[in-house]
């Protein structure tokens, strides 16, 4: 094996597509990134062009392989990641989407899971898919495709349509359309897949009327996959890695004993918990999900689920104006004694756990004469933080208590947010010197499906820790803050929860 041995990562994200070539010991030998737009046809509602994705994924491999390859590295695999929940439906003779893809933010499907709901199935789906009743999952932005595209339902009953999370949707392109798989990570996030059977649901398929004839087939994280296409970027080169993106950075992030958890601050903020081989059924509103499914066993997760982190910087950017970019934040926070009694609630697509409030929205409470741009950029930051000291304490109910924070994603560079979050959550925060956790994670996947590692325990020894944040706020003021937060928590929760 050459010295200079590495492998390509493809990081299919919300906001961008990057493609990352990673030294077998992690060190990142080329990076490519291109942003993809975000489509609002209505409040609630946002989609991604499969097209833009697709384009933007071929551009990043091979602009990504090309600097890799220029500097000597041999490239011997490819793994994929992405945005999980998001949904595409697409014609199997040609490959293209019928609809744009509707992403896991979208919240058009509110009404459907609220009857599903009031009928009374939501105790069924919980017991076999780990997930709450949400139109955050697949199951019901599926058949809202084959319900509102004329003719989609008949042909998807026909077998002349597919359907898979966004990874599904690369590897039959990156195939030539040769295979049609979903990993177990992501099959666990549809709402139609039993977790501990480690199959498709024929009652859950009944109930959110998916054709079971559109459905992928599901494998392992690791694998011999397919080869690339011959006429597309990195043709020949073979995929052997797939995770959802939380997931993938679990794995970056080494936490592969039970009790490890990680969190990724990126549009959203995602805790994973590793809990082995048990699946934790939590009794606080968080999920039980497939952590990672290798040589036919599979790890479970317990997870929270922030809906908005990075794209609360993003509308504070972009939407108010009020900064330039994130290291600006940063420096706007830690200018002020103080947050003045101002706390935001990002609700902008409703609330993700523990209160899975689909109806509630976002609000800004306290402000006085004396606020400014500053004050109202540290709620925005603040409330990440508020989020995650919500999530820890629902995990602690269900039994799971990390000793250690680690983090990871654009936000955990941001030293004052980082201090802030330990002295909120009152446990160390550790930041990994590797960074781009989720990548490396599928990196590490396509490793071992590739044959050049041999375990997961074998990058173990990679995780090497950049920073810690360890607690320091007193415990007077602490409870302060978070009294002040549930007030303003309160006031923007709907009724129906």
């Amino acid at each position: 094996m050459s010295e200079k041995t590495a492998i390509l990562a493809i990081d299919q994200g919300t906001t961008s597509s990057r493609a990352i070539v990673f030294s077998l010991t992690g060190e990142i030998v080329a990076l490519a990134q291109r942003e993809i737009t975000q489509i609002y046809p209505k409040p609630g509602w946002v989609e991604h062009d499969p097209e833009e994705i697709w384009d933007s994924v071929c551009a990043v491999i091979s602009e990504a392989l090309g600097a890799a390859r220029e500097d000597g590295w041999n490239v011997v695999a490819a793994g994929i990641t992405n945005q999980r929940e998001t949904s595409i439906v697409w014609e199997r003779s040609s490959g293209l989407a019928i609809h744009n893809a509707i992403v896991w933010q979208d919240r058009r499907t509110a009404n459907v899971c609220a009857a599903l709901a009031a009928d009374g199935h939501e105790e069924m789906i919980s017991a076999r898919t780990g997930l709450v009743l949400d139109p955050y999952f697949s199951a019901s932005k599926v058949s809202w495709i084959l319900d509102e595209v004329p003719g989609a339902r008949g042909q998807a009953e026909a077998g002349e349509l597919a359907f898979g999370t966004v990874e599904s949707f690369l590897l039959f392109r990156l195939s030539g359309g040769a295979v049609h798989y979903s990993d177990a990570t992501n099959a666990s996030r549809t709402s139609l897949f039993d977790i501990h059977r480690g199959s498709w649901d024929e009652e859950l398929l009944a109930l959110f009327r998916v054709p079971a004839a559109v459905l992928p087939s599901v494998c392992p994280n690791a694998g011999k996959f397919a080869l690339i296409a011959p006429d597309l970027p990195g043709a020949g080169l073979p995929i052997t890695g797939m995770a959802g993106d939380q997931q993938a950075a679990a794995i970056g992030q080494a936490c592969f004993a039970p009790g490890q958890m990680k969190c990724t601050f990126g549009t959203g903020a995602f805790l994973l918990a590793n809990t082995g081989n048990k699946a934790v059924r939590s009794q606080h509103r968080l999920l039980t999900t497939i952590a990672w499914q290798l040589e036919g066993v599979r790890s479970f997760a317990l997870e929270g689920s922030i809906l908005s982190a990075g794209s609360t910087i993003q509308w504070l950017r972009d939407g108010l104006g009020l900064v330039s970019d994130a290291a600006e934040s940063e420096a706007m926070a830690k200018g002020l004694e103080d947050n003045g009694g101002v706390y935001m609630v990002p609700a902008f697509a409703g609330l993700g756990a523990p209160w899975w409030d689909a109806e509630a929205r976002g609000a800004i409470v306290g402000l006085t004469r004396g606020c400014g741009a500053a004050h109202i950029t540290r709620a925005g930051l603040e409330a990440v933080a508020y989020q995650c000291h919500d999530l820890m304490r629902a995990m602690a109910a269900d039994g799971v208590a990390p000793k250690l924070f680690k983090v990871d994603g654009g936000m955990s560079g941001n030293a004052w947010l980082m201090q802030f979050l330990a002295d909120i959550v009152a446990v160390p925060v550790a930041r990994p010197q590797i960074t781009e956790t989720t990548a490396f994670g599928v990196a590490v996947l396509a490793g071992i499906g590739a044959g050049h590692y041999s375990s997961l325990a074998d990058v173990a020894e990679l995780w090497r820790e950049d920073a810690k944040f360890s607690p320091a706020m007193a415990e007077g003021l602490r409870e302060d803050l978070l009294e002040g937060w549930r007030e303003a928590l309160e006031r923007v929760r709907s009724n129906t929860n």
